[in-house]
């Protein structure tokens, strides 16, 4: 009995934190482990759910890189990395859209369904909601920035109940252009900022933002996160997680989360508890 009386103080503890999340968009990037581990997708699934069915109204942006290098080694195309960014040539902007938009997108619009949520999966190049121009063309090749989000593209298929998976693709402006490969994660930042997200979330194989003795800032400010990255406590593949959450907030989102997609249930630990399990970043 005791168990169960316990069972129900959890769920009233969750209670204010529903209240004040229902029908606000919430950004998801998905990536990291829990995007390769069997029994993390199963948990990921089940959080997506239980969001959706409280009135939440989940947007999921996800990556792929591991899987694309994969392919490309295994269809012996080289493929290299300048300042942690891929260079995307032709052939390797070939390989990137069909893991992402092909296989990776589908199976966790798959995923979902399978959960009896109500995903569907689309890339930047339908509709063209999401457009972009070379980064630096002679150093990235295919490599974007976003310059435009069609936020009512997002936006209508929210009203129509849906939970929409987004590949991190985008259209060039010319016809015929191939299209580019966005870095998730900015993907995500300004999907956010486009559709009014209060919040967006960081899946990642890390606790959060860490300070010098490895120990969890649980809450930064904009002013903080900068000073950080300034003196290097921020550092590494942390940095373009610090930068995609400054430009959502500075774009209008109230909250970035980077989380510890290794841990199960953590989304639901972050958003419903007062604790938390990882890092928020305010302005």
């Amino acid at each position: 009995m005791q168990a169960k009386i316990e069972t129900v103080k959890t769920l009233l503890d969750a209670l204010p934190f529903i209240k004040e999340f229902r029908k606000e968009i919430v950004v998801i990037k998905y990536g990291g482990s829990a995007q390769t581990s069997p029994q993390l997708k199963e948990k990921f699934a089940e959080d997506i759910l239980l969001m959706y069915l409280v009135g939440i109204k989940p947007v999921i942006v996800h990556g792929g890189g591991k899987k694309i290098t994969e392919m490309l080694d295994a269809l012996s195309i080289d493929t290299k990395f300048i300042e942690g960014q891929r260079v995307t040539t032709k052939e390797v902007m070939r390989i990137a859209e069909m893991i992402l938009s092909g296989e990776i997108n589908k199976e966790i619009v798959s995923l979902l369904n399978s959960h009896s949520a109500k995903a569907i999966g689309v890339s930047g190049k339908d509709a063209h909601f999401i457009t972009a121009e070379a980064k630096d063309f002679s150093k990235w090749g295919l490599t974007g920035n976003i310059t435009n989000v069609k936020a009512d593209v997002v936006s209508n298929l929210i009203k129509e109940g849906f939970i929409p998976v987004i590949a991190p693709i985008a259209a060039g402006e010319e016809m015929g252009h191939p299209g580019f490969n966005i870095n998730a994660d900015l993907c995500a930042s300004y999907v956010a900022k486009a559709i009014g997200a209060n919040k967006i979330i960081f899946l990642t194989d890390t606790a959060g933002v860490l300070n010098s003795d490895k120990e969890l800032f649980t809450s930064l400010t904009s002013a903080e996160v900068k000073a950080l990255k300034e003196d290097e406590t921020i550092h590494g593949g942390m940095v373009p997680k610090v930068d995609a959450c400054l430009e959502a907030i500075e774009g209008g989102v109230a909250k970035a989360h980077i989380i510890d997609g290794r841990l199960e249930h953590s989304m639901l630990l972050e958003l419903f508890t007062s604790e938390g399990v990882g890092t928020e970043i305010v302005q």
